[in-house]
């Protein structure tokens, strides 16, 4: 076995070692994820969303968007809850924002942030304000622009169970079972998207990158990109930020924060098994069009 190893090339041995650190560091998100997943489908009906939701739209729009503080999640295990929440009657308006903005807003992220950035408070408030903005815009598309159902297959594919008559042991072992099998199912595309995000590490010269950054808005295209192939967890990206920053700028390294989270490989794959290719398209279009218009906007203020 060992000889195998050593007769790969460099480069080969160099994508398996980044593939496995990803996995190590997403792995944990994905199984909390999968398992909140499992509770809420066995513990949340609609019934119960409906009486905790406001009554209107927008109130709901920014209801999801700052749930994150409440209800963390790394975006690695974020499309499962979004997935059940959905099936459980959350509007997609609701649902999308908390996507957005749940790996950024939460406690265990703002903190890095924090600290990544010499316990700076502007570049924290900054990038919590960008993912707010971009999580409104989102929200209001899905309510008020284009069509909300955003879920593959049609409502007659979406069975919902009531758990109500089972005992709670019952409840939790079927919670469980839900948990586990959305665990496989979701990561077969996290074990894809990160052979592909790795290899993209190992492939892609980075000299390509930062060669085509020279006027402000192709630095945050250019950041943006960079933060789509690395697909960094939320919790460490912002310590990559951070020994970005004098080569980038502010900016640039302010969309490299925002996107990440909301896109890259390794969740793009996820999305593409749960939701309707035209919703990705609109969601990624939006993001990145807020997020660099926000950025552009940050660098001209400085």
């Amino acid at each position: 076995m060992l000889n195998l190893f050593s007769n790969l090339p460099p480069s080969m041995l160099q994508w398996f070692a980044i593939f496995l650190s990803i996995i190590i560091e997403a792995l944990p998100f994905v199984l909390l994820g999968t398992i909140l997943s499992g509770c809420i489908e066995v513990f949340v009906t609609p019934d119960i969303v409906q009486k905790y939701l406001p009554k209107s739209k927008f109130p709901r729009i920014l209801f999801g968007t700052f749930i994150g503080f409440v209800f963390p999640s790394c975006e690695c295990g974020i499309i499962p809850i979004i997935n059940r929440f959905l099936q459980k009657k959350v509007p997609s308006y609701t649902a999308v924002p908390f996507l957005a903005t749940a790996p950024i807003i939460n406690p265990i992220v703002l903190f890095a942030t924090y600290s990544a950035f010499g316990n700076s408070l502007r570049f924290l408030a900054l990038r919590l304000l960008g993912a707010i903005i971009v999580a409104v815009a989102l929200g209001i598309m899905l309510a008020f622009v284009v069509d909300d159902d955003i879920l593959k297959g049609t409502e007659n594919d979406i069975h919902i169970h009531n758990y109500r008559g089972e005992k709670w042991p019952r409840r939790i072992y079927l919670a469980l079972v839900h948990a586990i099998d959305e665990f496989f199912d979701t990561g077969r595309y996290l074990v894809f998207g990160t052979l592909t995000a790795s290899a993209m590490q190992i492939y892609v010269p980075t000299k390509i990158l930062t060669s085509v950054g020279h006027n402000p808005l192709t630095a945050i295209l250019v950041m943006m990109v960079l933060a789509f192939i690395l697909s960094l967890c939320s919790e460490a990206d912002a310590f990559i930020g951070a020994s970005l920053l004098s080569t980038f700028g502010l900016a640039p390294v302010l969309a490299f924060l925002l996107i990440g989270p909301m896109v890259d490989i390794k969740n793009l794959m996820m999305m593409i098994k749960a939701f309707k290719g035209k919703f990705i398209v609109q969601f990624i279009s939006v993001s990145v069009a807020v997020i660099a218009l926000y950025c552009l906007l940050v660098g001209v203020i400085g």
